[in-house]
């Protein structure tokens, strides 16, 4: 089983769609280590009230992100309006992290944060050898939802992979 060091940005109500991600990928033979923040609920209720600093949550961000080779952000329908997705992406290409968009499973065209636009490596399909291969950089597609090529837009580059 090969194992992946990932942080997964998301948005703390897709925490399920985490959950499935990496069990399709470990149900395919990927083992990943995920060292996103998963608030218990006492703490997400003391993030929602406020309690815990934005200097104190970059600060244990960053230090997570470190460990991993590789940052995906998981895109599900209000992604794009999370701040703290948009400030982990772009701390992720300030640490010179590989950056992959995996649309959620039974997604829309959902929008994509902006940083992403900006950042982004690879945007895929829920498909664990596309993730997998994004991941691992063997490939760069940008595609939509469904796993149809995708325009790219804004300054994201256009999608290449190996034949």
């Amino acid at each position: 089983m090969a194992r992946r060091h990932v942080f997964i940005s998301h948005h703390h109500a897709d925490d399920k769609q985490v959950d499935n991600l990496t069990s399709l990928l470990r149900r395919n033979g990927q083992e990943i280590r995920n060292s996103s923040i998963r608030a218990k609920p006492a703490n997400q209720r003391r993030l929602d009230e406020g309690r815990v600093s934005d200097r104190t949550l970059k600060r244990l961000l960053r230090m997570k992100m470190s460990w991993a080779s590789t940052v995906v952000v998981l895109i599900g329908k209000n992604t794009h309006s999370r701040p703290w997705v948009d400030w982990e992406i772009n701390k992720a290409k300030e640490l010179g992290k590989r950056i992959v968009g995996v649309f959620e499973y039974g997604g829309a065209e959902n929008d994509i944060p902006p940083a992403f636009n900006r950042y982004g490596d690879a945007l895929v399909a829920w498909n664990s050898s596309k993730i997998v291969d994004a991941i691992e950089g063997r490939c760069d597609p940008f595609e939509r939802p469904d796993g149809r090529e995708r325009e790219a837009t804004g300054s994201m580059p256009r999608g290449k992979c190996a034949a």
